[in-house]
């Protein structure tokens, strides 16, 4: 339940039910009092700003926060998708509307690819090696065989001679 306050006129204390005073001037204007203490200075002509225990000397010297004007207005930051380096912006939207089954379907498809390949090239070097490796071993044959023939020659020309 809300309950209806008035301000003092001097203080701008809040004025609970049953308290305070209203004061009728001669010109008409009504003014509210919260005690007999506001109503004094008021008659007496006192601004309400430079007494410290009012909300006007407060409000004055900056000891309460004051809501000047509407609220600011504030701007918040739209997001705004761009394109990563390596994938355009086409492909991530693409990508985000994909459900989990088709993109585990690609992964498990591209694990095989890659694994593939991967035995191919393993196959491969197998083959160069052992077609490397006897090959190798005919050349080395025969250039072993080359050169014992060069120096049987050379060690009878030399024999020979002496």
């Amino acid at each position: 339940m809300v309950i209806k306050t008035d301000l003092c006129s001097f203080s701008e204390w809040r004025i609970y039910p049953g308290h305070g005073r209203r004061f009728v001037a001669k010109d008409g204007r009504l003014f509210y009092y919260l005690n007999q203490k506001s109503r004094a200075f008021s008659a007496r002509k006192i601004k309400s700003q430079e007494i410290q225990w009012t909300v006007a000397w407060r409000r004055l010297n900056k000891k309460i926060k004051t809501d000047e004007g509407a609220k600011k207005r504030r701007i918040r930051n739209l997001k705004v998708q761009r394109a990563i380096v390596g994938i355009s912006l086409e492909e991530i939207r693409r990508r985000r509307k994909e459900d989990e089954k088709t993109r585990k379907a690609q992964a498990e498809q591209a694990a095989r690819e890659i694994k593939d390949r991967k035995q191919k090239q393993i196959d491969a070097q197998k083959t160069q090696r052992k077609g490397v490796t006897s090959t190798q071993k005919v050349a080395q044959k025969a250039e072993t065989k080359a050169a014992q023939k060069a120096a049987a020659k050379t060690a009878g020309k030399q024999k020979g001679k002496k």
